[in-house]
């Protein structure tokens, strides 16, 4: 399958079984590795050094994206929501695809971004419109509400995710500038 992304750099892995619903709409950068039961229905730019674990769902249909930068994670289990119905009953709510779109109820679809460096931990959940910033690391189980932005090298952990502590981030800048990647830190 990933002959039929957009586009794809080297050393690209994907694991089977993986649903992939429009790989037209997907573009990989180098040494990347996808591991089985991945399930997508949005739009994906993958960085390089990308590795997302097994059993991960991003969702949200042809119109949504989620972006990750050079260096990121998602651990086994993560839901990455990038459209979710609205849910202010304006119209029907539930097998959102299968209405018809003049009876749905409005869709907030806006894009998720992970900056390089960010990890997320196992059977974390994002929505739509979250910005997780460089270097910011979200807590496995952890709930990161819709278009939270989050602050650079810090851990969040909980439901709702909230804010613990910083992160050390110098071998981490230092490793990615001797690979040749022009890293800028973000800073508060």
């Amino acid at each position: 399958m990933v002959e039929q992304f957009a586009a794809r750099g080297e050393d690209v892995l994907l694991g089977q079984p993986a649903v992939v619903r429009y790989p037209e709409l997907v573009e990989v950068g180098s040494h990347v590795a996808i591991d089985a039961f991945f399930y997508c229905t949005t739009s994906l730019r993958l960085g390089d050094y990308v590795h997302i674990g097994p059993h991960v769902s991003v969702i949200g249909g042809r119109g949504a994206l989620l972006r990750m930068g050079h260096f990121t994670n998602i651990a086994a289990g993560g839901r990455i929501v990038c459209a979710s119905d609205s849910f202010q009953g304006h119209g029907l709510i539930g097998p959102g695809p299968v209405i018809p779109e003049a009876f749905r109820d409005q869709v907030i679809c806006e894009p998720v971004v992970m900056e390089d460096f960010v990890n997320l931990g196992s059977n974390c959940i994002v929505l739509p419109g979250c910005r997780l910033s460089q270097g910011t690391v979200l807590g496995a189980g952890s709930l990161l509400p819709a278009g939270t932005r989050t602050r650079p090298w810090t851990l969040y952990v909980g439901t709702p995710a909230r804010p613990l502590r910083r992160r050390e981030h110098t071998r981490m800048i230092r490793y990615a500038r001797e690979l040749g990647y022009a890293v800028e830190l973000q800073q508060d």
